[in-house]
């Protein structure tokens, strides 16, 4: 007779390579970690630690606020980038949308323009 344990433990049995991976994974890190720690050279220069940005002296405070402009634009870059995206599986399933499915893509890449050229007309994609 097969007991609700006995059905625990097979269902967990089915994890256990799943298991088994994070854990080595984890000591794999770890492991990586500190054989680094042991064996790197301790030799702190002057020139190692100044501060430096993009491999050049920094010219400026780095804690200074970007201006509005640069999350604009990277905002518009996140939205036509997600239009994008709806374009792929639309494409893909094009033959069985038929017409409809058409109709609803234009009207949406539509919307997507009226809104490119109110940007575009406000000035949001001009960098000044």
């Amino acid at each position: 007779m097969v007991t609700g344990s006995d059905l625990l433990l097979e269902y967990l049995a089915n994890y256990f390579p799943i298991l088994a991976f994070i854990a080595l994974a984890l000591i794999f890190g770890a492991a990586t970690f500190a054989l680094s720690a042991l064996v790197h050279p301790k030799y702190p220069e002057t020139e190692k630690l100044s501060v430096y940005e993009c491999g050049s002296e920094p010219f400026s405070d780095s804690r200074i606020p970007f201006p509005v402009r640069y999350y604009v634009i990277a905002m518009l870059f996140v939205i036509f980038d997600i239009e994008v995206i709806f374009l792929y599986p639309w494409a893909v399933t094009f033959d069985q949308l038929g017409v409809i499915g058409l109709i609803e893509m234009l009207i949406f890449i539509g919307l997507f323009v009226v809104a490119y050229v109110y940007a575009w007309r406000k000035g949001a994609l001009e960098w000044d």
